[in-house]
């Protein structure tokens, strides 16, 4: 074991341990809820921190002998994480490991990170773990900054990534709708409006209208990285950059675009930026926009294959599993509801990151742990989600052609498309007289020999721009 102190008192610590004091302060004071940091959020607070080592090395506050050690421990730990967020290996879990809930603004996450980048430093060094007198956590890792900068600054950072994903997870989606709104072009079947008949549409056009939406909130998601590329790094405690140089001030923010390769810039007022979060509930507000369109596309799916002969039935999804322990041969819309629920979530995110945002004090908002991990959150589970959506589901949706021609021809709702050819007055008589004989609308048309299954079809899909007509 090792001893290490902080102003508090002192702990003794597995000689192993790549953390130290401070993280192991915050693993008892915070209940382990089983959730860990983002990986994204690790990986971006190394960037951050390897942007602080630059430059205070270039700007002579970090001496070489320090520097080229926490440089080459930064870069093995961003490797690290860069493992895990492949899932190939979750070793840097066991070194940063305090919860994401956790009191203090995120100094808990801030220290972790430091004493994990100190003591990977010295042990490149050829030193022990806890030799804090070589380099040190704070004087040295964390110069010239503080948590108040380094965690919203790699919040924004991990979102920038995150949301390019989601973006892209989008375009995917929108792709396989707009390929199923080709396929399925010139199948025909019955609309509805407020889940009553309603004129004919096609399911072409359905889909294209569910790809139209989701390219709105592409779009939306594309633009809404502007939203976060001004931070705050360099602003230290309060963003008035008390313990940090003007010359750091003026030169970290360049260091981080360039190592990022984003287009970060620095805030125009750093005290604003430290203080408020804002831009954190104007873009998980377009995410939630996102997961809406995503719940009434997937019930608007559920509802076409419901059944599949008791319900709608006009299309079929893939089959993934089993649908139940007791009905043999269900199968249920298991990857739609996969994703309504992960949308609900969203939504649910959505008002307590508002919550969180409009509860900060004066110059800080202690609350941003929260805000973090469930921003972080809904991004990861609704790219995870969508992907998912078009490659287990959309894409291999059939249509139930004989289903759609049924469930058209035998709604009164083609009437409206005889009323230029036989008047309105004439039309709505059949329709009553259909209904209260109980037969369908064009079993009465038929008996009455003014037209016929493959005649009626035939005239809904001219109304519609078709040039194939039914035969049979």
């Amino acid at each position: 074991m090792r001893n290490e102190c902080d102003s508090i008192g002192n702990i003794d610590i597995p000689d192993e341990a790549v953390y130290g004091i401070h993280t192991l302060r915050a693993l008892d004071n915070f209940p382990v809820t089983g959730e860990r940091i983002n990986l994204h959020l690790i990986k971006a607070y190394l960037l951050v921190k390897s942007a602080a080592a630059e430059t205070n090395f270039k700007i002579g506050k970090l001496s070489k002998a320090k520097y080229e050690p926490i440089s080459k421990a930064i870069d093995a730990l961003i490797t690290e994480t860069e493992s895990a967020i492949k899932k190939e290996s979750f070793t840097i879990y066991e070194k940063v490991i305090v919860d994401p809930y956790q009191g203090g603004a995120g100094t808990s996450l801030n220290m972790n990170i430091n004493e994990v980048i100190t003591n990977t430093a010295l042990n490149i060094s050829g030193k022990k773990y806890g030799q804090y007198d070589l380099i040190h956590p704070v004087d040295d890792v964390n110069l010239s900054q503080s948590t108040n900068d380094t965690y919203p600054t790699a919040l924004k950072v991990a979102s920038i990534y995150l949301l390019r994903e989601l973006t892209e997870s989008y375009a995917e989606l929108q792709s396989a709708l707009q390929k199923k709104e080709n396929e399925l072009s010139s199948v025909l079947k019955l609309g509805r409006t407020q889940l009553q008949d309603a004129v004919a549409i096609t399911l072409g056009q359905e889909f294209g209208a569910y790809a139209q939406a989701v390219a709105r909130d592409r779009w939306r998601l594309y633009n809404s990285e502007e939203r976060i590329r001004s931070v705050n790094l360099g602003g230290t405690a309060v963003g008035n950059y008390v313990a940090a140089s003007k010359d750091y001030v003026l030169s970290v923010n360049n260091e981080l675009k360039r190592i990022t390769g984003l287009p970060i810039a620095k805030a125009e007022d750093l005290i604003d930026a430290t203080q408020n979060l804002d831009m954190f509930v104007e873009v998980h507000g377009l995410i939630k926009a996102g997961a809406c369109s995503l719940i009434k596309i997937c019930n608007d799916l559920r509802l076409m294959a419901s059944g599949p002969h008791g319900g709608f039935g006009e299309i079929t999804l893939p089959p993934m599993q089993a649908g139940s322990s007791i009905m043999p041969g269900k199968v249920n819309p298991v990857i739609l509801e996969n994703t309504i629920q992960v949308s609900e979530l969203v939504k649910g995110h959505d008002a307590v990151i508002a919550n969180i945002a409009s509860s900060g004090n004066l110059e800080l908002n202690a609350f941003l742990p929260l805000l973090a991990h469930l921003f972080l959150k809904s991004i990861e589970m609704l790219r995870d989600a969508v992907f998912n959506l078009a490659e287990k589901c959309i894409i291999g949706i059939k249509a139930n052609e004989e289903k759609c021609f049924r469930n058209l021809l035998s709604s009164s709702a083609s009437a409206a498309s005889l009323i230029n050819i036989f008047g309105y007055d004439s039309i709505a008589k059949i329709v009553n007289e259909a209904a209260s004989k109980k037969i369908s609308f064009v079993d009465l048309l038929k008996q009455k020999k003014l037209l016929s299954e493959k005649d009626l079809y035939n005239l809904l899909a001219r109304e519609m721009g078709f040039k194939n007509e039914r035969h049979t």
